[in-house]
């Protein structure tokens, strides 16, 4: 029995256990219900005879499953089954989803229709008559952008230049209280169209992404890196003052004049830019707290700049100074894509353009009923608890012992002639990695070498090569088919003495026959291919990845 629920063994190495089900199930049933269900192309009946059975049943050999407990305790188990694993071993190059269609619905029509069928002037009066279902299902998957305007002009009203081609603004009504917002007219579609990136761009810029469109977010950062042919990196910082999360929150955005849909659009400076500012914004906020002065003001701190101040919070803190934090931890993460059902469930965050979210956390929080006081949440926090948990244990540190049991991994199968190798891609600082368990059938894990546990500990070279693995983790698995992929980072607290504690991330992509449904909600996730098989493809098309993105 091992001591704490977890694939990682107190040797450093994997463990998981094998289901090779035989039993035997008593007939209970009392009636025959045989009927005809069909028959073949050559007249013969078929029935459901074997759905009635005579006998008790036997089942001498059932799919072997294998379990393994998450690497953390408090993310689940994850079970594989080996029927599907199997196939997927044979050829790991069919793990990938397919290419998104192309979906011309109003040219399909015209068409269809042949001389009589619909001109330009109402194809939007046809488009005004389709039940919403119909029209959220074409706002989602159309790759038409002349269809695309069409339905943007139906869920809001446009300003349009004196040549009435181009947007150039959106109409504006008061509300009850007489502030100004947008006059939108159906919002589920307007914000399908707005997240659809075969929209024109003069379209999403005018909806979704100038300055203030939005609402009334104040930009208090912005990262912008021009290269001599005009292009280049620009993203700004938004404030969320009423943000779902407690305290407020910061949005780091590519801007109107950066657009950015897919990974493939983005460039590993853009990357940069988004993690420059989550630096710069946390470790002002720490500087704060700590009354160290910062650098500058109403201007972008340099790399340079950014490094003293990191070092300078760092000294502070382990001089002592750490008991002053009231904010001492962190919180970052994105939904990367964006998708919506035609029955109106959404099926992720809604949010245009590539960015990035990111707060400061409490260290306590008052209790309701009482003058005391409860413990704010980090999910870094799970971590640490389950860390010590383990220590105490087995007497061992736990990401020592992680490290050591992903480059000593043996297949899951047990199949010594196939690839065992998880890691996708390391250098000195860090590792990308599959994780033994995962918990979305295609999540990667980026961990930190080191005594690395929070950007804080992260130097200026450690903090790139974080950069540059976030950059292929979402290019690799975009090149698989992912569209929607949501990031997330587990850390220590700022103050936190805790040398064994690693920075890790994890990158978890939405499957379309994975809702996420009753066995989710047990964490119990379900898999179909080995990890290690599924290391190969992902080192597979990162190398395809590069090949387009050079660095």
């Amino acid at each position: 029995m091992i001591p704490v629920r977890t694939c990682v063994s107190k040797e450093g190495k994997f463990i998981f256990g094998i289901h090779r089900p035989c039993f035997r199930v008593k007939n209970l049933r009392k009636h025959d219900y045989i009927s005809c269900l069909g028959v073949t192309s050559d007249g013969t009946e078929v029935n459901n005879k074997i759905n009635f059975p005579d006998k008790n049943i036997n089942v001498k050999k059932a799919d072997i499953i294998y379990e393994i407990p998450n690497t953390f305790p408090f993310r689940g188990t994850t079970y594989i089954n080996s029927a599907w694993a199997d196939k997927n071993a044979v050829n790991p190059a069919k793990i990938s989803l397919p290419v998104r269609q192309e979906v011309h619905f109003t040219k399909d029509l015209k068409q269809w229709l042949g001389k009589k069928g619909l001109d330009k002037k109402n194809t939007e009066d046809f488009l005004k008559i389709l039940p919403q279902p119909l029209l959220i299902a074409l706002a989602d998957t159309s790759t038409d952008p002349e269809e695309l305007e069409a339905l943007a002009g139906i869920s809001c009203s446009f300003l349009f230049k004196k040549n009435k081609k181009i947007p150039c603004g959106l109409i504006f009504k008061k509300n009850k209280k007489g502030e100004l917002h947008p006059e939108i007219k159906n919002h589920e579609l307007f914000e399908i169209v707005s997240n659809n990136r075969y929209l024109p761009d003069d379209y999403k810029k005018i909806m979704v992404l100038k300055p203030g469109v939005q609402g009334t977010s104040e930009i208090t950062g912005e990262w912008e890196e021009l290269s001599g042919n005009g292009s280049g990196s620009h993203v700004f910082e938004y404030l969320r003052k009423n943000s779902y999360i407690p305290w407020g929150h910061f949005a780091a955005n590519t801007a109107d004049d950066t657009i950015r849909y897919r990974i493939k659009d983005l460039s590993l400076r853009d990357i940069n830019g988004m993690r420059h500012l989550y630096y710069q914004r946390t470790f002002a906020r720490l500087a704060e707290q700590l009354e160290i002065p910062v650098p500058c003001s109403k201007k972008t701190f340099s790399e340079e700049q950014l490094e003293d101040l990191r070092l300078k919070i760092l000294d502070s803190i382990l001089a002592g100074n750490g008991e002053k934090l009231f904010f001492n931890g962190s919180l970052w993460g994105w939904n990367f894509g964006f998708g919506y059902a035609q029955s109106g469930y959404r099926l992720h965050a809604s949010h245009q353009q590539i960015h990035q979210q990111y707060a400061m956390i409490p260290r306590i929080v008052p209790e309701g009923s009482s003058d005391n006081e409860i413990p704010s949440y980090t999910c870094g926090d799970l971590v640490a608890d389950f860390i010590t948990d383990y220590k105490q244990t087995t007497g061992k540190n736990f990401f020592g012992n992680y490290t050591k049991a992903i480059k000593s991994n043996t297949r899951t199968d047990l199949n010594l002639k196939g690839p065992s190798d998880l890691i996708i891609f390391e250098d000195k600082n860090i590792l990308l990695f599959v994780p033994k368990a995962q918990t979305s059938q295609w999540e990667l894990q980026l961990m930190t070498k080191g005594e690395c546990g929070n950007i804080l500990e992260a130097d200026s070279d450690t903090g790139k090569s974080i950069d540059k693995a976030i950059f292929f983790s979402l290019g690799l698995l975009e090149s698989m088919g992912a569209r929607m992929i949501t990031c997330m980072e587990f850390s220590k607290r700022f103050d936190s003495k805790n040398k064994d504690q690693r920075l890790l991330y994890s990158f978890m992509p939405k499957i379309p026959q994975s809702p996420g449904a009753f066995s989710e909600a047990q964490l119990r996730w379900i898999n179909g291919h080995y990890p290690e098989d599924f290391a190969v493809v992902c080192r597979n098309h990162l190398t395809t990845f590069l090949k387009d993105k050079p660095l």
